[in-house]
């Protein structure tokens, strides 16, 4: 099955953050496994001019390079227009950080089958408003377990 996938910051984060703690490293494991498949060319990543500006925030460095090796991947961006900022506006109104609200309408315009996130805070927001938002928003660990129905372990 092929999968456009919008994958907000955080996820390419993931991979720097302590892998110690078998969540961080299982979420990892999928991240690192997903960018694989899209690599391959058999699913397809998304970017967005959101995602660009808030990697251009991360500091300079190794993981900085790193992301933006990953970003460029994405076989499709989107722009943000008038009214994905205002679509935006309306995310924020209902509790979303403004980057997490951009996030969602950028993928929400591109069409993307699902925004990957690790941010707890925006899955629950998500999960209360799903019946608002155009896209599925999910943790990527979970995600890929129930596309490729196995456990990823």
């Amino acid at each position: 099955m092929e999968f456009l996938i919008y994958l907000d910051v955080c996820c390419l984060n993931r991979p720097f953050d302590d892998q110690t703690q078998e969540r961080i490293r299982l979420e990892t494991e999928a991240v690192l496994r997903i960018l694989a498949i899209v690599q391959m060319g058999d699913w397809w990543l998304q970017g967005s001019e959101t995602f660009d500006d808030e990697l251009r925030k991360t500091p300079e460095g190794a993981r900085k390079r790193q992301m933006q090796i990953w970003a460029a991947l994405a076989m499709s961006k989107v722009d943000i227009t008038q009214q994905i900022e205002s679509r935006s506006r309306k995310l924020a109104q209902k509790g979303f950080k403004d980057y997490d609200a951009l996030h969602i309408a950028c993928a929400e315009a591109g069409k993307a089958d699902v925004l990957l996130t690790t941010d707890d805070r925006m899955l629950r927001l998500a999960a209360r408003h799903k019946d608002l938002l155009q896209v599925r928003v999910e943790n990527p660990l979970q995600w890929l377990r129930e596309v490729t129905n196995d456990r990823c372990e």
